[in-house]
């Protein structure tokens, strides 16, 4: 019967029981008479009409039909039945008497109690009646009682047996609810109808505490089990509600809380134990296995004679005792507010409790200890050991105070070691360190730990030391590692004595000036000038140095003046300077023009005299990789005053061939020479500063674990300023924006082309086939294992993007890219203008080659196949009517002055922004009077825009260190790789 909500009704709730599913709720609308009063119509609503009826509803009310809506046995059965079934069908197979699913029954009982305590609980102020049988919803009306009813329940207690029951006091009057029909509506908590009163609980009754009651006075418990009844229910009773006993006492204790923070050891196999800072091995495999394990935290609270867990958070804890035939059950009330604020504040120190226990490695363990333990024992805390009494720890004040005092050519290291009254010798825990054993066994017997922080804060002080020799101290330190003997100073970790003038290494601005060498001729501008001073500073000191200025800044003419200072300053020795061959002949003009005075020869050739009785009398030897790969151990026979590796990037593979052969050669000094002294990996700047300062950076595997995998896969900020706080001194790197300022503009722009129709087609077909194959892999979880697969498909796609025919020898279509750069080529030539242009595909250069000869255009040409190089240089240089050069990015990238060039035209992308900018630094340098215009040439919808978009997600790791990454292709994540292919 349909209610108008045009007239005036009423909502009401009604409550009635299900055969199976208990006590339910619904909500109807009932129309009202002419006097108000509620008639037979009415109308069962849900969320989806009640809106109909909004007039007389709140927020509340809403919410309740909500919830009422999860509990129609429709409801139910579409929550815990996926497939369709008919009400009849579902009960009779879940509820059946032996065949039904007891666990099944159990859940859903779960699920409509959750919701009928919410239920119950919004009811106040609403309207609710109880169903008639013949489906009235409101036959019956039920008062809501906002006041909670309290519950008492009794014991007595006699010779035979024990009488139990609850009484129930409303409004402090006692209520007769047995034997009147009261019924439970919910168990949790408890809800209960009792003449036409719905009465809820303090305390959060059990409702099934309170069901046997209904229609009984009073429970008997044997005599034979009163023990165990006591023990498992009326415990809990006692804690939980309020009791009246007779024949038993229960006494309630008031105790001030204790933390209790119990030790034990958590035993785990022994396994070889990695030392923290390598071996001689490099492999870091400690000989002897270390102590492993883990230490356990047990947290809990003494309350006088009684301890609680801290994961037992009952406000009130009950203890049974019995004395003869006699019962006390002590009633202690805990502070559990005083307990969480504790156990929140120790999290905040560390320890991360789960259900009152912590455990964690034994340098983690102590080291908590040791930082936190007088802060915690002022708050009351007691430490307590717990297990085995034969091991006892150690948990007494530990210190490690470190002296460092400079020597002539190196630091003396003195430290004295303590473990509360103990004194250890610094050898011996140097040495247990190394091997990565945290245990040190005291005279008392005890074990201390040693703190996690010293492995922390020392590890680099630890693996860089070496034992004294001439030294005075115990050890000793390289001078190189000044940076070093700062930070432990800066940190409050050392006391350190050092003179002012090593201080100043640190301090480009502040290092001595030094005259320019007479028989230096030119003048160098004031940032070359620091440079100099610079490097005469590191000869000074015995040091190596990089100078890793931006292309095109002076490199050679500073080395070359520095050189001419140690002719004048009596150097014997020759020095030597290792490049690519394509740079011989630059050096040999720029030393000719620069430093006349030195005695310069060039070792290299096939038809080379092998003999190092020829260096005698010379200054400067230069030379190539190629040769001193091939001539290593005759070179090793002299011992130059100088070694100077140029474009030293070649040795940034420790265990290449050429750089196994430069750390064999002998010499007074080390330097090294590069614009980009990090290409792929940070392991490069290893190999490289491994050169110049042997020790350094200490073994490759300390390298690898204390900064390339902390920098490079977990981005870790503090570990990259670590590393270049240990290097920056031996580093000169200065931006060409920082100090060419007399350099003209540079004006960078992007092209973007579209590609030809014949041209997309191909450029789909090999994106879908490379897509489909690279994510199979990816799912299968072998694209690692097939870094060829990916190299491939990007390879292609790029070659796709500038043009097919770089891929396909029979296309005969068109390139976008190739028009839009012959077209704006065209115009630069008309207007008079220089072009350098760059590709890093030699195939991509042909092509542009052929083009050019169609169209009747010279250009000068340059790739890795070139083999007069200089001619080429000169040519375009000289020549004003030619205006075009070809160059290939990696061929062409270093060792060029094309002063001549105002347009630079980049055809692809490359990965690493650095090696694009030494393209165009070829154009863009010292003796440029032009405005340099620099186009980047990109095809839209392709490969290449992505590349554009990671080009600048790559830059942070070259940033915070000292330079660009040239490859990252093996560090894409799978995102990357997918949307580099879509």
């Amino acid at each position: 019967m349909k209610v108008s909500p045009a007239e005036p009704f009423q909502l009401i709730y009604s409550l009635y029981q299900h055969e199976f599913l208990g006590y339910l709720l619904e909500s109807f609308v009932i129309q009202l008479d002419d006097k108000g009063r509620l008639s037979y119509r009415h109308q069962n609503i849900s969320s989806k009409n009640a809106e109909e009826f909004s007039s007389v509803m709140d927020d509340t009310d809403f919410e309740l039909i909500k919830i009422m809506d999860s509990m129609q046995q429709e409801s139910v059965i579409k929550h815990f039945e996926k497939k369709k079934m008919k009400p009849d069908e579902f009960f009779l197979k879940i509820y059946h008497k032996e065949k039904g699913n007891k666990d099944l029954q159990q859940q859903i009982e779960v699920y409509l109690e959750r919701r009928r305590a919410k239920i119950l609980g919004m009811l106040s102020g609403k309207n609710l009646y109880e169903m008639g049988r013949d489906g009235e919803p409101a036959w019956k009306q039920i008062e809501v009682c906002e006041e909670k009813a309290t519950v008492l329940f009794h014991f007595r207690r006699n010779e035979e047996n024990t009488h139990y029951f609850p009484t129930i006091k409303h409004y402090e009057e006692k209520i007769d609810w047995q034997y009147k029909g009261a019924y439970i509506v919910c168990k949790q908590p408890a809800y209960m109808v009792v003449e036409d009163k719905l009465l809820s609980f303090e305390k959060e009754v059990d409702g099934n505490k309170l069901k046997p009651f209904l229609n009984k006075k009073f429970i008997v418990i044997p005599k034979k089990v009163e023990e165990t009844y006591y023990q498992k229910f009326v415990s809990q009773l006692v804690a939980q509600f309020d009791v009246y006993a007779k024949g038993f006492d229960i006494v309630t204790e008031t105790h001030t809380p204790v933390p209790v923070l119990k030790i034990s050891e958590l035993a785990e196999a022994k396994q070889p134990s990695l030392s923290l800072f390598g071996g001689p091995d490099e492999g870091g495999v400690a000989t002897q296995e270390a102590p492993a394990g883990k230490i356990v935290f047990d947290i809990s609270f003494r309350y006088g004679p009684y301890t609680y867990r801290a994961d037992n958070g009952k406000r009130v804890s009950v203890s049974m005792e019995k004395k003869g035939d006699n019962y006390t059950f002590h009633r202690v009330r805990r502070n559990l507010d005083q307990e969480r604020a504790l156990l929140e504040e120790m999290r905040g120190m560390g320890w991360n409790f789960r259900n009152g226990r912590y455990s964690t490695p034994k340098t983690t363990a102590f080291g908590l200890l040791a930082l936190h333990r007088e802060t915690l024992e002022a708050k009351g805390l007691v430490i307590e050991q717990a297990g085995s009494s034969e091991k006892r720890y150690f948990l007494g004040d530990t210190s490690l105070e470190i002296e460092v005092r400079e020597n002539i050519d190196w630091f003396d290291i003195y430290a004295v070691v303590k473990f509360g009254d103990y004194e250890i010798p610094f050898k011996e825990l140097r040495k247990l360190m190394l091997k990565g054993n945290p245990e040190i066994k005291l005279p008392s017997g005890e074990v201390a730990v040693i703190p996690e922080t010293w492995f922390t804060e020392y590890s680099e002080l630890f693996a860089f030391m070496e034992e004294a020799q001439n030294a005075e101290g115990e050890f000793a330190l390289k001078k190189h590692h000044l940076a070093l003997v700062k930070d432990l100073e800066n940190g409050n970790l050392a006391k350190v004595s050092m003179s002012r003038k090593l201080e100043r290494l640190r301090e480009f601005d502040k290092i001595e000036d030094r005259p320019v060498p007479q028989g230096f001729k030119g003048e160098l501008r004031p940032y070359q000038k620091a440079g100099y001073n610079w490097m005469s500073f590191l000869n000074e000191y015995n040091f190596g140095g990089c100078l890793a200025d931006d292309m095109g800044l002076g490199k050679t003419v500073q080395t070359l003046a520095m050189l001419q200072g140690q002719k004048e300053n009596g150097a014997e020795n020759a020095s030597l300077l290792v490049m690519p061959t394509s740079l011989i002949y630059n050096w040999e003009r720029e030393a000719s023009r620069f430093t006349p005075d030195l005695k310069v020869f060039t070792y290299t050739g096939t038809n080379r005299d092998k003999n190092i009785e020829t260096f005698e009398g010379y200054d400067l030897i230069l030379t190539s990789y190629g040769i001193v790969r091939l001539d290593a151990e005759i070179l090793q026979g002299y011992y130059f005053n100088y070694i100077i590796l140029d474009e030293s990037q070649a040795i940034k593979n420790p265990t290449s061939n050429i750089a196994k052969a430069v750390r064999k050669l002998a010499s007074r000094r080390r330097l090294i020479l590069t614009g980009t002294p990090l290409e792929n990996s940070t392991m490069d700047l290893w190999s490289q500063m491994s050169f110049v300062n042997p020790g350094l950076l200490g073994t490759q595997r300390f390298f690898r674990d204390e900064f390339l995998n902390p920098i490079e896969k977990k981005k870790d900020e503090k570990k990259t300023g670590k590393l270049y706080s240990i290097i920056k001194p031996f580093i000169m790197r200065r931006h060409k924006s920082q100090v060419a300022t007399e350099l003209p503009e540079k004006v960078e722009n992007v092209q973007y082309s579209t590609m030809t129709e014949e041209q997309a087609k191909e450029y789909e077909e090999a994106k879908q086939y490379y897509r489909d194959q690279i994510v199979e892999h990816m799912e299968q979880n072998t694209l690692k294992d097939n870094q060829f697969l990916l190299l491939q498909g990007l390879t292609k796609l790029r070659q796709l993007a500038n043009h097919p025919g770089m891929s396909d020898e029979e296309y005969e279509g068109g390139s976008g890219k190739m028009e839009d750069m012959l077209h704006m080529l065209e115009n630069a030539i008309r207007e008079d203008h220089k072009i350098l242009i760059f590709s890093s595909f030699v195939k991509h250069l042909k092509l542009v080659s052929a083009e050019l000869k169609k169209k009747g255009y010279e250009f000068a040409y340059l790739d890795g196949s070139t083999r007069d190089r200089q001619g080429e240089v000169e040519r375009f240089q000289e020549d004003s009517n030619l205006k075009i050069f070809l160059i290939s990015l990696k061929a062409g990238g270093l060792g060029l002055n094309l002063t001549q060039a105002d347009y630079v035209f980049l055809l692809d992308p490359w990965w690493n922004p650095a090696i694009e900018a030494q393209a165009v630094d070829r154009a863009h340098r010292i003796g440029q009077k032009n405005k340099v215009f620099t186009y980047k040439f990109i095809t839209k919808n392709t490969v290449e825009e992505k590349i554009l978009a990671l080009q600048e997600k790559k830059k942070q790791l070259a940033a915070d260190l000292i330079t660009t990454e040239e490859s990252f292709v093996k560090n894409l994540t799978k995102e990357h790789i997918i949307s580099l292919l879509e």
